[in-house]
């Protein structure tokens, strides 16, 4: 791995000057490989697909006469790819076209495109929407069982797999359950993220007041989003065995941004980008 590539060595909670001229050079990209060798994933041959759906907010540039457009984004970097991008360095980089002449959304959107895939190390999918084109956004709550109303007592808060369990002599088909209580704090900084988490899985019924106790034990763990995601299907496929699993998250925004992590061994379960309450 690239010395250079570690968290450490990001944005993250450092004091930035904010740059408003055009600056691919702002991304921060690092590699998915650390993390994915602790819980013991071939990048070879991961045992999911999936992407990393950003949502952002705060997208500007000026028209060739000068004048400012405004504009929302949503970008689709694959689970495959071997490199994440970092959060604030993303948002470093979109401030950077602030005061940059584009000729249109379509010329904003190649050059995104161009520039996150690079960055990636595979194909990123982009979307910009200027706000004078009135683009929608679904908010909604997910179609399936919250346990957050489960009452139990809780004493672990660092990420313990072996809270999970499931029994093989109950077996469901395409069940999806979701809690709000998911909290993790950032690699680096130690600052909270706050998000939605969503399992859809075949198999041996899952215990829904272990997976909640599981869900809370994040509770002061630090990781990025895409990792914690990860770690989550890692654990319940290991633990739980399901036949098919899909895992999701929706954190909150921050900075204008935010980062929606889905993994999924069933190559037609999708997440739709259907807006969490909070965000």
């Amino acid at each position: 791995m690239n010395e250079k590539l570690v968290p450490e060595n990001s944005p993250l909670g450092r004091v930035t000057a904010y740059r408003s001229d055009y600056a691919p050079e702002l991304l921060f990209p690092i590699p998915r490989k650390q993390k994915r060798d602790e819980l013991g994933l071939d990048e070879a041959a991961l045992p999911f697909t999936g992407e990393d759906l950003w949502n952002a907010y705060e997208i500007s540039w000026l028209n060739p006469r000068g004048k400012p457009v405004v504009a929302l984004g949503e970008f689709r970097v694959p689970a495959h790819s071997p490199r994440l991008i970092e959060s604030k360095s993303l948002k470093l980089y979109l401030n950077s076209f602030n005061q940059t002449r584009m000729a249109d959304a379509e010329a904003v959107s190649a050059t995104l495109a161009r520039d996150l895939s690079q960055a990636a190390g595979a194909s990123v999918r982009v979307s910009v929407q200027p706000l004078e084109r009135r683009p929608r956004r679904e908010i909604d709550y997910l179609q399936g069982e919250c346990i957050d109303a489960l009452d139990i007592e809780v004493a672990q808060y660092s990420p313990q797999p072996s809270l999970l369990r499931a029994d093989p002599a109950q077996l469901v088909e395409g069940e999806l359950l979701c809690s709000h209580l998911l909290k993790s704090n950032c690699l680096v900084t130690g600052q909270p993220d706050w998000g939605m988490v969503a399992l859809r899985y075949s198999g041996p019924r899952i215990e829904r007041e272990a997976l909640l106790r599981y869900i809370i034990s994040f509770r002061e763990h630090n990781e990025f989003h895409e990792q914690c995601v990860e770690r989550i299907f890692t654990d319940v496929l290991t633990h739980c065995a399901p036949r098919e699993l899909a895992v999701w998250a929706r954190y909150t925004r921050r900075g204008g941004l935010d980062i929606n992590p889905f993994r999924s061994n069933r190559a037609d379960w999708r997440a739709d980008n259907l807006f969490e309450v909070r965000q």
